[in-house]
């Protein structure tokens, strides 16, 4: 990894180059166009069935939400307040990465809410944790990935507050750096308190899942944990990006649930995109393995945007298609054949193919 000092206006590009993915793959059985993302569905009537409430796990799922509806208006997804400060959960930012309290590197009497305020995020100085009001302006670390080996740190040189921090990292980097073998890695000496990307609040997703994703409209610190007592439903504002707030669970609205199961173990990433010749051939390498004529590629159209999109946020320079492979239409993937010359085709999205993970 490598540290970066970035003043408000330098582009995040400048700090590191493209350098292809070489990651193990997993070859399945799948008749939907993602490994762990979820098709959303905009419920106005309790009509029909799915697997539940919509959880959202990442930036790109929040992305296929919005997609997934015309309406401009606010809408539950699944996501629930259990009150009380003895409810709190620690996450870090970074989805995907998990807290281990064995391992916390906490500064000698933390965590305490001084003086009875409840306070929620972490604070790093002389490379020890505290907590802090979510509205105290620090410094802070961004953490950016754009793969398994290209991997930066950049310590934000001037000061916000812990969610504004938290957006300005998703919006020009990937996250507030989050986990220790990511503060481990990049070594940055915190003579100063700054903040990373460890939280806690008491929101839960009704399936169960521990996503620590969070994408909150405007954010309080009595909002992690206490706010209004009889709000304790969360709801994505749809004509504000999608962006969360909270509201009497009691009340009517129309709701996003999802349909589908994770069809991945979460030690895999996300369907194969490919932006290169090089990586191309690699997949070509591996797909002789598949039992189906295609392999499902992470590659979807979108009807709404009516453009193609990687569903890993990849950009779409390199392309193989077939001639007429890639007609615009609605509910299509993208599939490479596993024999010939390997080129894409658009397929439905209800076809049953073998698929490639990184």
């Amino acid at each position: 990894m490598h540290q970066a000092l970035e003043h408000k206006k330098r582009k995040s590009g400048s700090f590191f180059s493209s350098i292809p993915v070489v990651s193990p793959l997993f070859l399945g059985q799948c008749s939907v166009f993602t490994c762990h993302l979820y098709d959303y569905h905009f419920i106005n009537e309790n009509k029909e069935k799915y697997t539940d409430l919509a959880t959202v796990s990442h930036m790109t799922d929040m992305k296929r939400l919005t997609d997934s509806t015309q309406s401009q208006g606010e809408a539950w997804i699944g996501l629930t307040s259990y009150r009380g400060k003895d409810n709190r959960t620690w996450y870090w930012s970074l989805p995907g990465v998990d807290f281990n309290e064995k391992t916390a590197e906490w500064k000698t009497g933390e965590p305490n809410d001084n003086g009875g305020h409840l306070e929620n995020c972490a604070l790093m100085i002389n490379n020890k944790w505290r907590i802090s009001l979510v509205l105290i302006v620090n410094k802070f670390i961004c953490y950016n990935e754009t793969n398994q080996v290209n991997k930066i740190c950049h310590v934000i040189d001037y000061k916000l507050t812990w969610p504004k921090a938290q957006n300005y990292c998703r919006e020009n980097h990937t996250d507030l750096i989050s986990g220790l073998d990511q503060l481990h890695g990049c070594a940055v000496q915190s003579v100063s308190y700054m903040w990373i990307g460890l939280f806690r609040d008491t929101w839960r997703w009704s399936d169960g899942s521990n996503s620590s994703f969070r994408y909150w409209e405007s954010l309080s610190n009595n909002d992690l944990v206490d706010g209004e007592s009889d709000k304790t439903c969360a709801t994505t504002v749809l004509n504000r990006a999608g962006r969360w707030s909270f509201d009497n669970c009691s009340n009517e609205k129309p709701f996003i649930c999802y349909d589908g199961l994770e069809l991945l173990q979460r030690k895999y990433h996300d369907l194969v995109s490919i932006t290169s010749l090089d990586k191309q051939r690699w997949i070509q390498d591996r797909a002789k393995n598949a039992s189906s004529p295609y392999v499902w590629l992470g590659l979807r159209y979108s009807c709404t945007l009516d453009f193609w999109f990687w569903v890993s946020d990849s950009r779409v320079n390199y392309t193989n298609w077939a001639p007429q492979g890639n007609a615009d239409d609605c509910d299509t993937s993208a599939a490479m054949e596993t024999g010939n010359s390997n080129q894409w085709f658009k397929q439905p999205d209800n076809e049953t193919f073998n698929f490639i993970c990184f």
